[in-house]
């Protein structure tokens, strides 16, 4: 199966011990439900450099993070919440990790960017440009 995060080599990616450990269990759990974008969540994690238990950078995508992006094709800016998949609201701008560009976005700091595959299979690129810290009670899976 190819990765649907395409084309070339992939930025570097952060992710707290938390998160690390929280995404392996959800990625794990979605074999069945989600194959495709559970195996690609399982490849991010996999290549993600893991930070020591109780720490993380403030400018690096993590559960909870509000991110600000620009689709590089559109030029579109768009800002949405990182969430797990049952806090998932499109209408509220609350997207689930378990979609192509939740996956493609955690880990990356401002100014990264990253080629991910949508659903109906464009490929697009995204840039992250602007993180903010998540609120404590957004960071705990509900």
């Amino acid at each position: 199966m190819a990765s649907r995060l395409s084309g070339g080599a992939k930025p570097r990616i952060t992710l707290t011990a938390v998160d690390h450990e929280r995404l392996t269990q959800l990625a794990t759990a979605a074999t069945d439900t989600f194959p495709e974008v559970a195996a690609e969540l399982a490849d991010e994690l996999a290549r993600a450099r893991v930070l020591a238990k109780g720490r993380h950078l403030a400018d690096t995508v993590r559960m909870g993070s509000e991110v600000l992006f620009r689709d590089e094709t559109t030029g579109r800016e768009t800002t949405v919440t990182l969430v797990y998949p049952q806090d998932a609201d499109i209408a509220q701008g609350r997207i689930s990790i378990l979609t192509p560009v939740g996956t493609a976005l955690i880990g990356l700091s401002v100014g990264q960017s990253i080629n991910w595959t949508t659903r109906g299979g464009d490929v697009k690129r995204l840039t992250v440009q602007a993180v903010r810290e998540p609120a404590q009670a957004e960071v705990l899976p509900g």
